[in-house]
């Protein structure tokens, strides 16, 4: 089974930093891309950001130029430093990890929220 651990989430006011983290585990894991979504309040789940296991990253058009997603092969882990936030970002952020085989697996979700 394949295990995604998330951290770095918690309380921030509006224009602060976070960073979230996302390790992979499990047997036989192969990754084609890990990425982040997010689901605000009374909306529906919405891509954040993904990076392939080539390096190709995509962001949502509402946080380019203060996003970036970046991973650790080694380690098996996804970062998101999340800059300059906006109460909008406020949102359960979700790990995502897609296999070679195109499984998806997700993780359990981290709360950002984000004060104005």
């Amino acid at each position: 089974q394949v295990q995604l651990v998330e951290s770095g989430g918690g309380l921030v006011q509006a224009g602060g930093s976070l960073r979230l983290s996302c390790a992979a585990s499990g047997s036989g894991l192969s990754i084609n891309a890990m990425g982040w979504y997010r689901q605000g309040p009374g909306k529906q789940r919405e891509l954040v950001a993904r990076i392939t296991s080539s390096g190709t990253t995509k962001y949502a058009d509402s946080v380019k130029g203060r996003f970036i997603i970046s991973r650790d092969n080694a380690k098996n882990t996804v970062y998101l430093q999340m800059n300059s936030l906006k109460p909008d970002d406020t949102a359960v952020y979700f790990c995502n990890l897609r296999s070679l085989v195109y499984s998806e697996y997700w993780g359990q979700g981290t709360q950002v929220t984000v004060s104005s």
